[in-house]
């Protein structure tokens, strides 16, 4: 069987290379992409080179930044341009293979195994034609895989190309930390490293049994993953598997202190999963609810439905229920996600019950709802909770209550 030919381009520092190619003034200086600076909401979305050689981090508070790099420039995001600058990246790797699968906006992994052309000359020829013809750069990787492609894409940036081979895999890969690795995340590297595993080369040689015993399926899974093993194939562009959940989160303005505040935050966070769902024509069998506390730590809930849904409503009070039971409230929740899981088709047959037809009324009305949102924009009706203060971000459709002790500016 032939070896797989495998790349990974991620655009370097994606959203602020896309505000300097806008701006040509903004090159060559420090530059930060940051949501609203009114609120706990503004963080660092994206970071220029300079500015990331002066300590700023993706995540880090507006005023954190500014802090570390006096000389910061911010800019608010462009959703929008961001997304054409996306789909132009695509098309030129379309330009080499139809096996292109999106990881975000600002990475692709590409499949040229049946490509006359050896791989590193792509994706220099990748590199060169997104700096000639777009204006920014992409750092790519170049393996016999999709989890080393992406380690590849990391190992050197900016505007760079680094192959893993299956010869020299082990000296490249198994020296970095398991967090390095895609899809090992910091809760998994945590617990890999109270058992005295650090590295990927330690995860290569732990015995398989062991990690599977620890951590379930996915403990195998690492295993194979560090060990060169991956044989994911690369999807097209818009084949991509059907999503097997929908959600949506905020971190709030102040923390929400009771129920009845938590509540109305689910409401809101419902409403979009709603819509989401009736464009998409999916339904939900369960519900996942997640919070963030004031000491930031998660904690998280499912539940199944007793029918399939693609109610707002459903969804909201099905969560609200499940935080009510479980939370106990000993710190206030700083972000709180709401999240339609177990999905499937909403043509999917299922149980009708027999003491009314509720989640159909309700399926209509909001049906009705969103028709209503579509001609006269999103404000134009909602449920009546949201009339009131929220503890949500204005950037997320909320009302904000005033802060403790004074006005709202």
């Amino acid at each position: 069987m032939e070896t797989r030919r495998i790349l990974h381009s991620d655009a370097n520092a994606f959203y602020a290379s896309v505000e300097c190619v806008l701006r040509p003034e903004l090159r060559g200086k420090a530059v930060a992409v940051c949501g609203s600076t009114e609120d706990r909401h503004g963080i660092v979305l994206a970071k220029s080179e300079p500015a990331k050689r002066a300590g700023v981090k993706t995540g880090m508070a507006n005023w954190q930044a500014k802090r570390v790099c006096p000389e910061l420039i911010i800019v608010p995001p462009h959703h929008d341009l961001y997304a054409k600058y996306s789909k132009a990246l695509r098309e030129i790797y379309g330009r080499y293979t139809d096996l292109v699968e999106p990881y975000g906006l600002d990475e692709c992994w590409l499949d040229v195994t049946g490509n006359r052309k050896p791989p590193l000359q792509i994706a220099e020829e990748i590199r060169a034609t997104v700096k000639r013809e777009i204006g920014i750069t992409v750092s790519v990787g170049v393996s016999f895989n999709k989890v080393f492609a992406k380690l590849g894409s990391d190992l050197k940036k900016p505007d760079a190309v680094t192959e893993i081979t299956r010869e020299n895999y082990r000296e490249k890969v198994w020296g970095l930390p398991c967090s390095d690795m895609i899809f090992c995340g910091r809760a998994t590297s945590e617990k890999l490293r109270r058992i005295g595993v650090r590295t990927l080369g330690e995860l290569a040689r732990c015995p398989v049994g062991y990690l599977k015993k620890t951590f379930g399926k996915n403990g195998e899974k690492l295993w194979r993953y560090a060990n060169g093993q991956d044989d994911s194939p690369v999807a097209r562009c818009g084949e991509e598997e059907q999503a097997k959940s929908v959600g949506h989160g905020i971190t709030c303005v102040t923390d929400l202190t009771d129920t009845e505040e938590a509540r109305t935050v689910i409401v809101a966070l419902s409403q979009e999963i709603g819509q989401k769902l009736r464009s998409m024509k999916l339904q939900a069998r369960g519900v996942q609810i997640t919070v963030r506390n004031s000491e930031l730590e998660f904690e998280s809930w499912q539940r199944r439905l007793e029918t399939p849904t693609q109610s707002a409503a459903a969804i909201a009070d099905a969560c609200a229920r499940l935080l009510s039971e479980r939370y106990r409230w000993r710190h206030g929740i700083r972000a709180l996600t709401v999240s339609a899981i177990a999905l499937e088709s909403a043509e999917a047959p299922c149980q009708l019950s027999l003491f009314g037809t509720a989640d159909e009324k309700r399926r209509k009305v909001e049906a009705a709802l969103d028709g209503i949102k579509l001609r006269f924009g999103e404000s134009a009706i909602g449920p009546a909770v949201l009339l009131g203060e929220t503890k949500m971000p204005d950037c997320a459709g909320g009302r904000q209550s005033p802060p403790p002790g004074g006005r709202q500016k």
